[in-house]
Order: C-alpha cells, then structure tokens, then sequence
C-alpha cells in the first residue's frame, strides 16, 4: 500500500518540509561559474510589519521564479532583508513608550535608540518567519536589514558622493510637515483625500480708501501670515491695483497686490492671499517677489507667537476664531460650500502642514537623465507595459528629493558642525572626532536622519557588499526581476534605478514585474477601517500555504488588481485534494512494479498514451511561456486544466481498463510507466507553484532523488509531441462527452450500460475505431456500433452532432419521449441562433474585409457546421414526432 494517508492534510505535509529544506541548505546561493546566474532581491517589508496579502504577492510571485529557475540549473539568489521604516518604527516605539506614561525626550537621542533597536529584535523577525511559513525559498543565511552595518556603509558612502558631486545641499524651502510623526514627509508620501469644506471670501481694506478687495481662501487662519495679494496679470479687473497696498485684516499689517501667472483668473473672485511660509505655490511666489516668510502655524500645528492673541491655539481653533472675528468686523463677505483634496500623512492620516524649514536635498535632474534613458532604451522593461509611461512621466517632471526627516530612528545625516571654526564636515566615517579645518574636537553631529528611501534605493547593491567589490555583485548584479506593487514605482522603484545607474553604472535589474492590489470580493480596497482585510497566517492554517499560492495566482493578470474570494481558496484546496487522491490511485497501481527492468521502447503505446505524452509536452511548453511572460493567471489556468482535467479526468480514466487486468501484462505494464511517468512530470511543473503537496507526493514515487527543490526542470520532447494525435483524442473525447450530455439530460441511471450508433464520415471512420473501447468503456456502452454515412435510423432515437459524428442513442426502453423531444428543441433553437450569428458576422463587409482571411474562413465553416447541424437535428426531431 502507499504511504500516502486517504486525506491531505496541509499542516503536517508543510510543516515538515521547509525546515528539511533549509537544513539540506538547498535555498543558498553559492558561486558555479559554469552556471548562469539568477538573481532576485526581496522588497524589503518593515519590521513594523505584520504578513498582509500584499507581502504574499511580492513574494509568491518570486518564489515560483526562483524555484522554476533553480531547476533550471541556474545559480540562483533571492536576497532575502527588512527595512527599518523610520516613520513608521518611529511611531511604534513612541506609542509604546506612551503607554508606559512617558515620551521619548525622557530617554534621549541614545536611551530612545536602545529602545527602538530592542523593538526590532522581538518584532522584526516576525514578518520573515510568516515568510518562512508561505514557502519563500530565500538564502537567508545572506538576510540583510537596511541599517546593518554594511548597508549603513553603502548609505554613508553615497550620501558623501552625492555631497562632493553638488547633489546634495541644505536650504529654506517648503515641505511636507506631518504634526503627529513630528517630521517632513515627500510629496509620495502625503495621500489626498476629498473633504467637504468651504471658501470664505475675505474683505481686505486698500490702504488710504473705503474701498475693500475679495480674495478668496480655503485656509483663513494661514491669513496672519499673508505678505501679499496676488492677481494674474492677464487679468483686466485688477490691472489698476498692481502695485497698490492693502491692509492685513486683525494683524493691520500692509501688504502688496502683485501679479503673478500662476493665479487662476476663475478660482474665486481671481484674487487670493499670499502665504509663502505655508503654502508651495505661495513659497514659489515669494521667491519670484522677494516677499517675506512669516511663520504663524509651528511644527505641533499650533499658531506661533507672531500671531499675538491666537498663539498656542490649534489650527483649526484658530480658524474658528479668525472666522468669528471677521464676521464681526464686516470683513467677511461670504462663505460657500467646497470640496477639495486634502493631504494626509500615508502613516497616521493626519492632515499635512506646509512648512517652511532648512532641510537637506538631492538635486534630482542630474540623476534622472540616464535613469530615463534606461528604460526609453529598454535596458529596463515593465510589465506590463503601460507602467513604463508612469514612471516616465513621474521623472520627467521630478522635483528635488527632501532627504532629511526630524526623527531619531534611521541614518543619522553624516554631518558635523564645529562650534568653533563653523566648518561643516561631511564624512564617510560612522564617527568624526575632530574638525578638519581646526582640529577642533567640539563637534555636534546633525540631527536629522535620512529618508527611509535613501537607504532602500541601494538595495540591489548594498546588499551584495558595495561598496566593497565583492563575489556577489560580480556575479548576480544586476539582479534579473524586481516584483513589486504599483503603488511604490515613485517610492521605490525609480530611486534604485537613478541610484544604481549612478553608482554602479549598471540598472539594478532587467524586468519590473508589477502587479496590482488584492481586494474583497466586493472590490473594495483592504484597510483596518473597512475591517475587510484577511490574515495570510489564517488563510494558511485552515487551507494550507499551496491554497493560498495558488489562490493568488488564479485569474491575476499583470499590473491589474485582484479580488479574494473564499470560493477560490476552496477550489485551490479541492484542487490539491485532486492531485492527493490521483497520485494514491497512481502509486496504489504500481507497487510491485521494478520500473528499472523496463525497458521504454519494449511498451505497448496505446492511442491514449500517446495522447498525454504530447499534451504533458505541449503544456510544458506554455507554462515557459508563461513564466517567460510573468503571466501568472495563465499558469494557473494551464496546470489547473492539464492536471484537473485531462489527466485526472481523462488518463487515469482511461488507463484503468488496463491497470485492472491481468491478462495483457504488456498493456498493463505500459500503462503504469506512463501513469507514473505523468505524474512524475507533473510534479516538477506544479513544484514552484505548489512546493509542499509536490514534495510529499514525489517522495513516494519510485526512482526520484532526495527533493523536488533540486529535481531538474521537465525537458521539452518535441518528439512525442503530435496535434494529429491531440486531434483524434479530442474527436473521441468530445464523442464521449456528448454521449454522457445526452445520458444525463435523460436521466439515465448512470450505472446503466446503453446502445450507441455512431454515423461518421469517411475522414474520421478510422479514428472511432481506434477509439472504440475508449467510447464503450467511459461512455458506459453495452453495444456501440460505428457506421458510415448509414441512411436508416431507428425509429425512436436521440441525436446529437459533434465535429460531423452524428451520435445516435435509441431511447427504447431509455428515455421519456416527450422530454427527448423538448431537448431537441431546444437545441435546435440554439444552433438557429447560432447560424443567425453566423450569418451577420458574414454580412458585415467591416469584419469580411478587415478581419484576417483565416478568421474570416473559419467562421465561414462554423456556418456550413452549423446548417448540417440543424438538418440532422430537424431529422432526428421529425423521426420522434
């Protein structure tokens, strides 16, 4: 008997084999010159990060590559490593901090860094060990983490080329400034939402006049800081105004009317406030008029000192008081109801505060140019393709990168400040005790930390050892495929292509694959406040990680998004429940076969045989193809209808007549071979889509060697393969299936054994033949009969016409009559609409003209089909009556 228990059962199959695996040591990459490379770094998930389905599909998706390419025989590497996440571990650790009752200024710089870095440790591991359990095979012996010693090196190191090249620099400008992360955030990281608000439209008096100016504002309390009035100068309402002064509502400052192109002539009355310390646009045009920065909201989003009687209120306190004041003085001269986006922080949704504020930048037009040209040249590919068009148009029109974020977590700017000579030095060195200019030793290194994408940029590289020229970046850089999410192609993707052309004059990698998000199944974003999202653990331990591999390539097509359904993860279960139960049925057939003493060319090869040998060959085939193509959906569809299918369904239903005889040993013996043959071939095609199940089952099978992991990937024999042969298979098939459409739509007891006339044309006479037993045995026959071109008919009969074989089944003794006849009719119904389609398909001189002449000939056939068709059919429904 085989080993293999009646049922499956995933939890103890999966848990097993991934600690027999790494401990065999079959995930490390190791150094074969004669080999070609294969490359594949991990986006690196947060440490704050708990195995959502998102992770599932960065890692799924390269799991199958790098084990479809291990087998292969390539020297492959998937560079497995987290990220530190400044922001968000930042938060983390501080509200961890605040439950204790205390802040982070308690500890200090270092105190509040012990902290974090024991944070790490008890939950950074987390989200690599829940990739353990999906059955990513990772060389995690080469695990990195972006503030390991070695990628902290690589971050010093650019940081300092990019100073000395003068892409880098320090200075006053406007940024991103969330109030509860306490720091700036870019431009891709603030996420806008519509919010329904207002515009108020303010009276501002002219200096020395009755007369009053409208400007119009969806922020009145950023009013204590105007510095100006802005028109567009293009504008004739106001070209009287240019240059006159106004006075500043309850601050009774004066201030300019100026022109500038960027007003938009039909947002509100055409005139709006000026307020370069809080807005971009503003900033922008204080710098074009040399106008004043007046901060009046501060970093905790509370009103500053300059403010006089509203310092130390909130924002939006303020903007009730500002509002009420201004009533109250008839200076507010309506207010009107307004929907507009909004920025929020991505981290904790707090709304975002323009800022003004000295930061560090790296000058991005310098680094985007051969980024560019990289993949308008296609050294770089993205797919699918469409992706390419918006990374192009994000670099296209970049602006300069705010690197430096006010938090203590992360990589501390390598910056130091004499406060004696006030020599700035930058240094590639963790530590900088004494400055260059003076020798001074009274330094204070900068504050500041650097943006968590300035590290993860370097990913590609810094994990190899740069920048130490070392065996790995020799020999697997530049990395083959970067699978990711589209939704960080700004964050991450277009930084490490700008920073590895620049450092390693080389792209980072060859292909993007981009997928799309994983949805509910009502199509619905997952999020916390939805309480929709769906724990990949969970998944796992009620279906199994093969489910749920399976499940998260079903149906995806490249860069669209997906929805979960839990029908998927039960048709998945069900399918490897269906491999489970076909490989018992294989191995319970083969128990006392010596498959060494037999010899291939000495078996019996029936047409059945012949068949699976060319579609086992053909699929092979496709599923290269669609590995080649990243066309994940597509692989699923070929293994699930191979395997479900033609193999379960059809072979071993087929092969069983033989398998339970003992009269022809040949027959028998053949039909073993290429049984177990099959499904050994099999196996190693599902292995990288469903690595645990494949194990386990081929384990048993007799002949294999120590793992799947390592077994060599199914060779193509283009030999075997025959669509003369698939075609008969499939005429046979489709006789099969007609006949047991007909049995059940009667209601046939399906363990009764009927007649069956086949009435063939010459051309396809022989093929019946061949399949004769085929048709009897699965179609449950006691008597068939193949005839050709046969006038006479019975009486009383059911028909039906597949590919030109009119199948007969006398209903004597079979069927009720009147139902037989109903059926008739109804198909008969089916095939006239069929050939009313047909027919103004052909009509239209559109699709006759333009479509290519093989479409246009095959439905011209189809046409001659379908008229047979419904001749036979109105003959046979003509006989009934």
């Amino acid at each position: 008997m085989t080993d293999l228990p009646k049922t499956y059962n995933p939890d103890i199959v999966e848990g097993k084999w991934y600690d027999k695996w790494a401990e065999k040591g079959y995930f490390a990459a190791s150094f074969k010159p004669e080999r070609d490379s294969y490359s594949i770094v991990m986006p690196p998930p947060n440490i704050t990060g708990q195995l959502h389905l998102g992770h599932a599909l960065d890692n799924v998706f390269p799991d199958i590559l790098i084990r479809w390419k291990r087998m292969m025989g390539y020297n492959t590497l998937w560079l497995p490593g987290t990220d530190h996440a400044s922001i968000a571990t930042e938060k983390k650790v501080v509200d961890q901090i605040r439950e204790d009752g205390q802040e982070k200024e308690d500890f200090g710089r270092d105190g509040f860094l012990e902290k974090a870095w024991e944070w790490k440790e008890e939950y950074g591991n987390r989200i690599t060990k829940q990739l353990r359990k999906l059955g990513s095979s990772c060389d995690w012996s080469r695990e990195r983490f972006t503030m390991d010693e070695g990628c902290s090196r690589a971050v010093r190191e650019v940081f300092v080329e990019l100073y000395d090249r003068g892409l880098i620099y320090q200075g006053d400008y406007i940024v991103n400034w969330c109030p509860d992360c306490q720091t700036t955030v870019s431009d891709i990281e603030v996420e806008h939402e519509d919010h329904v608000s207002h515009i108020w439209h303010l009276r501002y008096p002219l200096k020395d006049s009755n007369e009053y100016i409208v400007v119009a504002t969806t922020r009145p309390e950023t009013m204590l800081g105007d510095t100006a009035v802005a028109v567009n100068p293009s504008d004739e309402r106001y070209q009287d105004l240019i240059g006159k002064m106004v006075v500043l509502p309850l601050m009774n400052r004066e201030i300019p009317i100026i022109a500038d192109n960027f007003v938009d002539q039909e947002f509100g009355t055409g005139m709006v406030k000026v307020t370069p310390a809080h807005d971009p646009n503003d900033f922008e045009m204080g710098r074009r008029h040399e106008l004043e920065l007046i901060k009046v909201i501060d970093e905790n989003a509370v009103m500053t000192e300059v403010t006089g009687k509203y310092a130390g209120l909130d924002r939006y306190e303020c903007r009730k008081q500002v509002v009420a004041e201004l009533k109250a003085e008839g200076l507010l001269d309506k207010i009107e109801d307004y929907e507009h986006s909004v920025g929020q922080c991505y981290r904790c949704d707090t709304v975002i505060e323009p800022l003004v504020s000295k930061q560090w930048f790296v000058k991005m037009k310098p680094l985007t140019e051969p980024a560019i040209k990289a993949v308008k040249d296609g050294r770089i590919r993205f797919v699918p393709e469409r992706f390419k068009k918006v990374y192009l148009n994000w670099m296209e029109n970049i602006q300069d990168w705010c690197i430096s974020r006010q938090l203590w977590w992360g990589h501390r700017i390598p910056v130091w400040y004499c406060q004696d000579c006030g020599e700035i030095i930058v240094s590639k060195e963790e530590v900088v005790s004494k400055c260059t200019a003076c020798n001074s030793e009274n330094l204070v290194q900068e504050e500041d930390v650097l943006d968590t994408w300035f590290s993860s940029g370097l990913w590609p590289f810094s994990t190899m050892g740069w920048p130490v020229d070392t065996e790995e970046l020799a020999y697997y850089y530049p990395t083959d495929v970067l699978v990711t999410g589209r939704d960080i192609i700004f964050f991450w993707v277009a930084r490490m292509i700008f920073m590895a052309l620049e450092f390693m004059d080389e792209v980072p990698f060859k292909d993007v694959y981009i997928h799309g998000l994983v949805r509910d199944a009502e199509g619905r974003k997952m999020s916390k406040s939805l309480g929709n999202g769906i724990d990949p653990i969970e998944v796992i331990d009620e279906y199994g990680s093969d489910a749920l591999r399976f499940t998260l390539i079903t149906g995806n097509t490249p860069g669209n998004d997906m929805r979960f359904r839990e029908e998927r993860l039960e048709a998945s279960r069900n399918f490897a429940n269906k491999i489970w139960n076909a490989a018992r049925f294989i191995l319970m057939n083969i128990e006392d076969v010596d498959f060494d003493g037999i010899n291939p060319d000495d078996l019996k090869l029936t047409l059945a045989d012949r068949w699976i040998l060319s579609r086992v060959n053909k699929v092979n085939s496709n599923i290269e193809k669609a590995l080649n193509d990243y066309n994940f959906g597509e692989l699923s569809k070929i293994l699930y209808d191979f395997i479900w299918s033609e193999f379960c369904d059809w072979y071993i239903e087929l092969i069983k007549s033989r398998l339970y005889q003992d009269k022809d040993l040949q027959a028998k013996e053949t039909a073993q071979y290429i049984g177990v043959t099959i499904l050994e071939k099999i196996l190693r095609l599902l292995h990288p889509v469903m690595p645990f199940i494949t194990e386990e089952i081929w384990q048993q099978l007799p002949g294999t060697g120590e793992s799947i992991m390592i077994a060599p990937w199914p060779e193509i024999e283009q030999g075997v393969i025959s669509d003369e042969i698939e075609d008969k298979m499939a005429l046979i098939m489709d006789v099969i299936k007609s006949i047991r459409n007909i049995r059940n739509e009667m209601k046939v007891n399906p363990g009764k054994r009927i007649k069956a006339i086949l009435n063939s044309p010459e051309g396809k006479f022989d093929i019946l033949q061949e399949g004769y037993n085929y048709i009897k045995d699965l179609a449950r026959l006691k008597e068939l009969s193949i005839e050709i071109n046969i006038e006479e008919k019975p009486d009383k009969s059911s028909t039906s016409i597949v590919s030109g074989v009119e199948i007969i089944l006398p209903l004597e003794g079979m069927v009720d009559l009147d139902k037989e006849i109903a059926r008739l009719e109804k198909e008969l119904e089916e095939v006239g609409s069929e050939i009313k389609r047909a027919e103004g398909k052909l009509a239209n001189e559109g699709f006759v003209n333009k479509a290519p002449g093989h479409l246009v000939q095959r439905e011209r056939e189809k046409l001659q089909e379908f008229k047979e068709k419904k001749v036979k059919l109105q003959q046979s429904l003509d006989d009934l009556r």
